[in-house]
């Protein structure tokens, strides 16, 4: 006997993904990685003209963030990485969709909280979804 509704056997697959290569999911390790990209340009901006203010670093990963996101599909960590940001149903991410995801990335723990599909609260709220390009 099967259960009504089955399991997902791979991170996307319900939201209509491939499983791998261009288009699928960006995996955990590529998204930690673009994260302390973006986070070390921003520890460096910070040194170079604040004297490393931990303030100054969080507003300018985020001004980087809301800035990227719209404007070139990712921030530079992901594309760097070959990621790209998409609303789930395909497309442009607009520009409030970007606040709203960064507002939540820099509080941290939305971003921690996945679903089966590797998306984390952030982007579940911002209905976006990261993408390997």
């Amino acid at each position: 006997m099967t259960d009504a509704v089955s399991e997902n056997t791979y991170p996307g697959e319900r939201l209509g993904f491939p499983p791998a290569g261009s288009g699928s999911i960006a995996r955990p390790g590529r998204r930690l990685a673009a994260l302390a990209i973006d986070w070390a340009c921003a520890v460096v901006l910070s040194v170079a003209f604040f004297s490393y203010d931990s303030l100054a670093t969080l507003a300018i990963f985020a001004i980087v963030q809301i800035v990227f996101l719209p404007t070139l599909g990712g921030s530079p960590g992901h594309r760097l990485l070959g990621m790209r940001l998409q609303l789930v149903t395909g497309g442009w991410v607009g520009l409030w969709r970007p606040i709203i995801r960064t507002a939540l990335l820099c509080l941290v723990i939305p971003a921690v909280i996945w679903d089966a599909d590797q998306r984390g609260l952030h982007d579940k709220a911002a209905g976006t979804v990261l993408l390997r390009a």
